[in-house]
């Protein structure tokens, strides 16, 4: 029997099926585009480049590009003379998905997106839905879901450290920051129920309420975690090898930021001072002090302690949560914009019909359209929703960090050498789920 449904077997040997013409097609004239780009973006001094120049692929399965992204690299002797970065392997029609399905039903899709800080993504598309549904979300739940979105900061941002110090030459540094990332998950699991795939923000609130085992887990994480931090700088900040790996590597300059289209940390390690937590508050941020970490170099070392310090600066936020943090509902209590409690639909008629109606219908918005956007760990993850009426949104679109970040990665690598490559790529902290979504 055959294991390839459309091969055939001539003298009792399977042939396996041609690949089509015009994929075939395809394929060629995208390298040829890709072999031309760069050749047209030569830059090296040479009088005869072309005699000493070869051309390199880099991924898609090479382990330190950080997931499947494939850079193009043209070199001279160990100099990069132009880079072509291509995306696309990983992508799963998301937003297209998105006109399929409600909204709830889409949500545990945002998960898959930066699958290292999910709650961000949860808590993004929520507050698009909420801001053109006009939904007022109780403040408990706000905080919730605040607290949450800085935990999963900090996750995302070890998982960074403990990547970035092992592509320099290191591996216990990863080994350390993976210790706190499971008790991280931990926290999760204790909130939510799951670990990594979440889904636990909900259109109107959340999914269920924060324990006060949950609350003590928490702040005697915290105690112990601030002292890790000034452990691993102490560390690291006058490090030899790990400065000379960083330090005036992959500079991109203020202006040459903005124009790019950097958000997040790669944003603010260029100095710019731009944080949509400040700029544009939302969810409990407007009622938390904190302050936005810079760094004027605008180098892989930059951006390694903008970090650093956005680690400290969350665990502020935390604390505050914490301490501020209001009684009463996590939802909101109107069955026609969001689900009612299971507690309620096992022993009412009327919670029953609108569950079943919220599941077959889904929540009805009004005609319009709406952008809303966070600080996530990245940059700034966005939710473009065009409505029509329906349960279902008209058009989806995510602008998400990492795709808009990877543009400044041809400016990074370009006239350095091809060692410094795995470091810049590292430092922009790319994850390819959100880039190609």
């Amino acid at each position: 029997m055959s294991l390839h449904a459309n091969s055939e077997f001539v003298d009792g040997v399977e042939q396996l099926p041609k690949p089509k013409k015009d994929a075939q097609e395809r394929l060629v004239e995208r390298q040829r585009k890709i072999y031309q780009t760069l050749e047209d973006r030569d830059t090296t001094l040479l009088d005869d480049p072309l005699e000493s120049t070869m051309i390199l692929n880099m991924g898609p399965q090479h382990p330190a590009t950080h997931g499947v992204l494939r850079v193009a690299l043209k070199l001279d002797g160990e100099t990069v003379v132009s880079a072509v970065p291509e995306l696309g392997y990983l992508h799963r029609a998301m937003e297209k998905l998105a006109e399929n399905k409600t909204f709830y039903e889409w949500m545990p899709y945002t998960d898959r997106l930066d699958y290292m800080s999910p709650y961000s993504n949860n808590t993004a598309l929520c507050l698009a839905v909420e801001k053109l549904a006009g939904i007022e979300v109780p403040e408990r739940a706000t905080y919730i879901r605040t607290l949450a979105c800085e935990m999963a900061r900090i996750s995302s941002h070890l998982l960074w450290l403990g990547t970035m110090v092992m592509d320099t030459g290191a591996v216990s540094m990863f080994l350390w920051t993976f210790q706190e990332r499971e008790k991280i998950y931990d926290f999760f699991d204790m909130l939510t129920g799951a670990r990594f795939t979440i889904s636990h923000c909900r259109v109107g609130g959340v999914a269920s309420d924060i324990s006060t085992e949950t609350v003590q887990f928490v702040k005697d994480w915290v105690k112990q975690f601030r002292p890790k931090i000034k452990e691993w700088r102490g560390l690291l900040d006058r490090n030899r090898i790990f400065i000379e790996r960083m330090e005036g590597i992959g500079v991109i300059s203020k202006e040459d930021a903005i124009d790019i289209g950097l958000t997040g940390p790669n944003l603010r390690a260029s100095g710019v001072p731009y944080d949509i937590r400040k700029a544009e508050p939302y969810l409990a941020y407007k009622d938390l002090q904190f302050d936005v970490p810079t760094a004027e170099n605008g180098d892989c070392y930059a951006r390694y302690l903008v970090r650093m310090e956005e680690m400290e600066q969350s665990l502020r936020l935390i604390e505050q949560c914490l301490r501020k943090m209001p009684k009463g509902d996590v939802r909101v209590d109107n069955a026609k914009q969001a689900y009612a409690w299971k507690g309620e639909i096992y022993h009412s008629m009327e919670a029953l019909i609108h569950d079943f109606m919220m599941t077959h219908e889904g929540l009805q918005l009004p005609k319009g359209e709406v952008y809303h956007a966070i600080e996530a760990p990245k940059g700034e993850l966005g939710f473009y929703i065009q409505s029509d009426g329906s349960g279902f949104p008209w058009r989806l679109k995510i602008r998400s960090p990492s795709f808009c970040n990877l543009q400044a990665l041809p400016h990074l690598i370009e006239g350095g050498l091809i060692a410094d490559v795995v470091v810049n790529i590292g430092s922009i902290d790319p994850v390819m789920g959100e880039a190609d979504k």
